[in-house]
């Protein structure tokens, strides 16, 4: 039996081309793709194995503020620039409705595409790729999950059935970026959530190494707390860490462990890292100066030329800094060479961090120039 295809669904308006203000491209005139759409899509179609369906509402279609022939000649031109470079799409399904019609066929629900649901097609490793918030709920009612294209502005958010939050969820990939969203489709996915538990901490993460620097932190420890923020910012991760510990005896259990949970995150993560660029250099200058060298190469090693005078700074013990980054150099299996000097310790501990994470940012980058998937080793495995 041949494998179950998976699908790309394709929203039109604000994914493949750019949407007007009066959210109608009713004329030739109006018709601008989205940066970088046509190229990405062209490797899409190209190099991956997905069907290419585009679901699109378009309000009014066929009525004399939207005729037919309108929306004919934009989505004809359209084609013929898209399949002028390879992109060619298996179906296309049009809702013409206005959202007060609450059509069984309008997207957030899926009247138009029941055909693909009778167990011929690789629903659950399926995409929706939009722009508004009814194409993730969209994907909820497919069964499959959601490459958002979001911009902040709350599209359709007043056409959903239920709360946005309760779709987060259904999301695999929140983004502005074609380039993002073919690194997504060509690599996978590198996201992980974990809990680990001992005698001395409850601790609680969730890492998406392709996120947008968004941080959920509470490690009861304020400073930490602040520095974990710092570095997922400038990385460009997202990361919710959360550990319960036992401050009632000091604060080195629950830096070790958050360290060692972050470090095992990153390993688990990153997989067999291929496409990554591995290495990475990085150093901030200004009153004080760090630099961080780092290899996610597999061997465990912590280089460290860093001085503090201050017992803490804020409520951190400085001598549990470098042991936090011991203890994340182990669990993310990496080779990490610190150095850092200055006058304020707040900057220096502050350079720290956010040398590692612009460090961190570019050795997890992945190469989508490249062809091949290759692991950055010459052995084949790192």
């Amino acid at each position: 039996m041949a494998d179950k295809k998976k699908i790309l669904f394709v929203d039109r308006d604000g994914t493949l081309i750019l949407e007007p203000e009066d959210c109608q491209v009713d004329s030739i005139a109006k018709l601008k793709f989205y940066p970088n759409a046509i190229s990405m899509m062209a490797r899409i179609a190209k190099e991956l194995d997905y069907m290419l369906v585009m679901v699109t509402n378009q309000d009014g279609l066929g009525t004399a503020s939207y005729p037919q022939k309108a929306f004919d000649e934009v989505q004809g031109l359209m084609l013929e620039i898209l399949g002028s470079v390879g992109i060619e799409f298996d179906a296309f399904h049009v809702d013409r409705s206005f959202p007060n019609e609450n059509s069984p066929n309008r997207k957030p629900r899926i009247g138009m595409l029941t055909s693909y649901l009778n167990g011929e097609y690789d629903i659950e490793n399926s995409f929706v790729i939009g722009d508004r918030i009814t194409d993730v709920e969209m994907a909820k009612n497919i069964g499959c999950k959601a490459i958002w294209i979001n911009d902040g502005s709350n599209l359709g958010g007043d056409e959903i059935s239920i709360k946005v939050h309760a779709l987060a969820e259904y999301v695999a990939l929140e983004t502005l970026s074609w380039e993002k969203i073919y690194e997504f489709l060509r690599f996978g996915q590198r996201r992980v959530a974990a809990k680990r538990t001992t005698s001395e901490t409850d601790i609680d993460i969730e890492l998406n190494l392709d996120g947008n620097g968004r941080a959920s932190i509470d490690t009861g420890i304020g400073f930490l707390n602040h520095m974990l923020e710092l570095f997922t910012k400038h990385s460009g991760i997202d990361l919710k860490l959360t550990v319960k510990g036992d401050l009632h005896v000091d604060e080195h259990h629950s830096v070790e462990d958050a360290a060692i949970v972050l470090g095992e995150a990153f390993t688990k993560a990153l997989g067999n890292k291929a496409g990554i660029e591995r290495y990475a250099f990085y150093l901030p200058m200004d009153e004080s100066s760090a630099s961080i060298l780092l290899d996610f190469g597999g061997r465990t090693h912590l280089e460290w030329n860093v001085s503090f005078k201050r017992e803490k700074i804020g409520d951190l013990p400085t001598e549990l800094i470098k042991h936090f980054f011991k203890s994340f150099a182990e669990g993310a299996r990496c080779n990490l060479h610190v150095t850092a000097q200055g006058e304020n310790e707040h900057h220096i501990a502050e350079g720290i961090f956010k040398g590692l994470a612009k460090a961190v940012k570019d050795a997890i980058r992945r190469d989508i120039s490249k062809v091949s998937n290759e692991i950055p080793s010459t052995k084949g495995v790192v």
